[in-house]
């Protein structure tokens, strides 16, 4: 078309339009410039569903942050790079970017409630042990069994209903506690009520599966950082991921220096203190602890990064199950851990079980060959009284308060500890 309208203004006009015709109408540059541009394509990031865990649903452990993740407002720091692949899926945690208005991003921890290879087998063991088959529907199958039937009908939830669970949080279970995991579900609308009207059928088959797995994410909801407990704050799940404020671990703290070796004691021995005494009247315990227990934010703060392995013992209920009761097994015990392996009896906690640990494995580690003598020689020997002192509730008491005083004037106040200062300059405290 456009040769043929300049063949035609060339019959009819005066050479100088038929030269205006011809550089307007006729350059195919010119013609390429004026037409609309094409749209920018923005790169399209797939996650599938298996990497998220959202084929397993209701047989996981939420969907609150999906959204997040399909707009793109959580990304993988692997997404940064520019390749942009997503990383491997067998990985237990990943370091992530959080956004809520796309121009400024935080650090966030991606992490699984356990490893893919434990996750394949737990859901191969319900399809075997309820089905009798290699691959099922784990939801249909989950459904079917006793102790969710018993959650479909109930109105609360009761001690009955978490026997035989594996997580420690649910070894010496009291009703005031649950009342408060029902109350404060992050996963579900907030009701406020301690009856479960307002969870569907999905809804409990989701928090019984999150407290079969794993109670870290629930740990995390019922006693949030706003209110001032050492746990990371909570922003939601997806499949069967979990998204979580970040830390670093306490093993990237083993070679700091001194100063700050001595803050990150003072301040571990401070949160083990708390979780003994607080205003709840709730005592908590670890059945285990390691370097990634705990995890330290980028202002120097500590938290309890892997809330996994605590235990609850309510001081002004008790326990609402005997150590008998506590034997009951079914698939939902089983899901992480092996069977046959048996309860700590409830009575058997004390208040230094978590003190002991804590000085026979991070402590050391942490403190060892940082000060010079006599002072490195006094704290050894501390922490070795502390170690040492099964039989002895006084003992590791008064190790731990003459550590403490001992590590006080070593530890600094500058800008590298934000999360004291400027206040340590104008306070006894610090």
């Amino acid at each position: 078309m456009g040769r043929w309208i300049c063949c035609l203004h060339s019959t009819v006009a005066d050479p100088l339009m038929l030269l205006l015709v011809l550089a307007l109408s006729c350059n195919p540059s010119t013609a390429a410039t004026a037409s609309p541009t094409a749209p920018h394509v923005k790169p399209s990031y797939s996650f599938g569903r298996t990497f998220l865990g959202l084929d397993k649903c209701n047989a996981c452990i939420g969907t609150s942050i999906c959204k997040k993740f399909f707009k793109e407002e959580i990304r993988f720091d692997t997404w940064l790079s520019s390749r942009l692949k997503l990383p491997p899926s067998y990985l237990l945690s990943y370091s992530g970017n959080y956004t809520d208005d796309a121009k400024s991003w935080r650090l966030v921890d991606i992490t699984r409630l356990t490893t893919k290879y434990q996750h394949d087998r737990a859901d191969k063991r319900i399809c075997t042990s309820l089905l009798k088959t290699k691959t099922c529907s784990l939801e249909h199958a989950l459904r079917r069994t006793h102790r969710f039937q018993k959650w479909l009908r109930a109105k609360r939830l009761t001690p009955d209903l978490v026997q035989g669970l594996s997580s420690p949080m649910l070894r010496c279970p009291s009703q005031r506690l649950l009342d408060r995991i029902v109350r404060r579900y992050a996963e579900v609308p907030d009701a406020g009520s301690i009856y479960m009207d307002h969870l569907t059928d999905r809804d409990k088959l989701r928090l019984l599966y999150t407290l079969s797995v794993n109670s870290h994410p629930i740990l995390l909801q019922i006693f949030p950082d706003v209110e001032g407990w050492p746990f990371p704050r909570y922003l939601g799940s997806c499949g069967r991921l979990v998204v979580s404020a970040s830390t670093r671990p306490l093993r990237d703290f083993y070679g700091a220096a001194p100063e700050v070796a001595a803050d990150l004691a003072l301040q571990l021995l401070a949160v083990l203190r708390s979780m003994g005494t607080n205003d709840l009247n709730y005592f908590f315990y670890f059945t285990h602890v390691d370097a990634g227990t705990f995890g330290v934010f980028s202002n120097g703060h500590l938290f309890i990064r892997d809330a996994s392995m605590l235990g609850i013992i309510d001081k002004e209920e008790g326990s609402q199950l005997i150590d008998g009761q506590q034997e009951y097994k079914d698939i939902f015990s089983c899901l992480t851990v092996d069977c046959q392996s048996a309860f700590v009896s409830c009575s058997s906690i004390g208040e230094k079980h978590s003190l002991i640990m804590v000085c026979q494995e991070l402590l050391p580690k942490l403190l060892k060959g940082k000060f010079l003598q006599p002072v490195q020689e006094k704290i050894d020997s501390f922490l070795q009284h502390c170690a040492n002192g099964l039989a002895d509730d006084q003992g590791v008491n008064e190790a731990v308060a003459k550590l403490a005083e001992l590590l006080k004037p070593l530890r600094s106040c500058d800008s590298r500890f934000a999360y004291r200062y400027p206040d340590c300059k104008y306070s006894d405290k610090y």
